[in-house]
């Protein structure tokens, strides 16, 4: 991924975001946080996460608790070391009540094309399992599942 480096165009911009969905999709907190920079700032919710450390604290947490986790970013907006993302992902709990969150991420990278910040506003809402959309194997997306804005979302 540090092939990807600011100053970026559409096209780097939109495989950046494939890059950290199939990541995310991994559900690997340790490949995750190599993205990061090793001082990386985050604000997700009402969580503030400093540093790789506590970026894989955090996501050994939330993949504990998200079940299933499948994830869809889609890039928004860009500018030179800067970019937007909306995304959903579907998870269940551990009591089988299944989910989608919705949100948005401003990314901000440094020189490297390590992400150096993170902001992510997110909102949980409970779906049947009969409203899922996503339904890949555990893992990377493939290249000819829809999108969000192919999927209506």
């Amino acid at each position: 991924m540090s092939s990807l480096v600011p100053l970026f165009t559409l096209e780097t911009a939109t495989q950046k975001v494939r890059l950290a969905e199939d990541g995310w999709n991994s559900r690997d907190p340790e490949r995750v946080s190599l993205v990061y920079t090793p001082d990386s700032r985050w604000r997700n919710r009402a969580e503030f996460i400093t540093g790789r450390a506590e970026i894989v604290a955090f996501l050994t947490r939330k993949w504990a608790k998200e079940l299933d986790y499948r994830l869809i970013k889609e890039i928004w907006a860009f500018t030179d070391h800067r970019i937007a993302v909306r995304f959903a992902y579907e998870w269940h709990d551990d009591s089988g009540n299944w989910f989608r969150s919705y949100g948005n991420e401003n990314w901000e990278f440094d020189a490297a094309g390590l992400m150096q910040r993170r902001f992510a506003c997110i909102n949980d809402l409970p779906i049947r399992e009969s409203e899922r959309k996503y339904h890949w194997p555990l893992g990377r997306r493939p290249d000819d599942h829809p999108g969000l804005t192919e999927l209506g979302l």
